[in-house]
């Protein structure tokens, strides 16, 4: 099913349900609709070589399959929009900037989680091979959720801020290269509480945390507000866009 931003709004249907209904399906018209079939083969291909019954390498291989994939994901967002021009007939419909982010943000967010759900099956076999960790099972998942729309929301703000999509997926890994390697390697170089600060900043610190089964309140305050300040600063390079046009 195509959508295109010709469509009017039905009477029940807020700005942002049109723009996640167009963002979604647009991502399965598209070649990202295989990232969910790569993800899933790249992710669990290690998953049945050791003798335990765990899934610790698969969250880690998935870990770093999305900090490569979400870029590619989100690149095209704004960027595409921006260099064919149909981001000025989108903003022409009532909507706002906030729905128009919301809705693309969300859709992004529902085909990381589909491209989870399917590795489920790891799970359920692990299960019936060994004694898994419930517990550790579901902050794994949740770490790489939280990680998702963390990364998500960095990829939203480069593909804003540029009409080439190449340069906004470099953009997005260069800005997730220091939270996902670059702050830990600083802070290892450090001692004292400037050390810890840096370190604190990293997304592996957190990741491995809440991967191991230990639910802190301080790592879903750091997911979420990368996230919040991905989404601001996308808002407010579409207001800045509006204001220059």
């Amino acid at each position: 099913m195509i959508l295109n931003y010709e469509d009017n709004l039905d009477n029940n249907q807020t700005g942002a349900e049109l723009i996640f209904r167009f963002a979604y399906c647009n991502y399965y018209d598209s070649s990202f609709s295989g990232f969910q079939r790569i993800f899933t083969w790249i992710s669990g291909s290690d998953i049945f070589l050791i003798s335990q019954a765990t899934l610790r390498p698969f969250f880690g291989i998935a870990y770093w399959t999305l900090f490569f994939f979400i870029p590619a994901l989100t690149m095209r967002t704004f960027a595409e929009e921006r260099r064919s021009g149909t981001i000025e007939m989108l903003l022409t419909k009532p909507v706002t900037d906030r729905q128009v982010i919301l809705g693309k943000y969300l859709a992004t967010l529902i085909l990381i989680a589909v491209a989870l759900a399917l590795t489920l099956p790891y799970v359920i076999t692990i299960s019936k091979i060994g004694n898994l960790d419930a517990g550790g099972t579901l902050c794994g998942y949740l770490a790489l959720l939280l990680i998702s729309a963390a990364y998500a929301s960095i990829g939203l703000f480069t593909s804003s801020i540029t009409t080439n999509q190449i340069v906004a997926f470099l953009s997005a890994l260069f800005i997730g290269l220091f939270f996902h390697i670059i702050f830990q390697i600083i802070a290892s170089g450090m001692t004292g509480f400037l050390g810890q600060i840096i370190n604190s900043l990293s997304t592996t610190v957190h990741f491995e945390s809440l991967s191991r089964g230990v639910l802190d309140s301080k790592d879903i305050i750091y997911f979420g507000s990368i996230i919040f300040m991905g989404l601001f600063l996308t808002e407010v390079s579409l207001s800045k866009r509006n204001a220059f046009n």
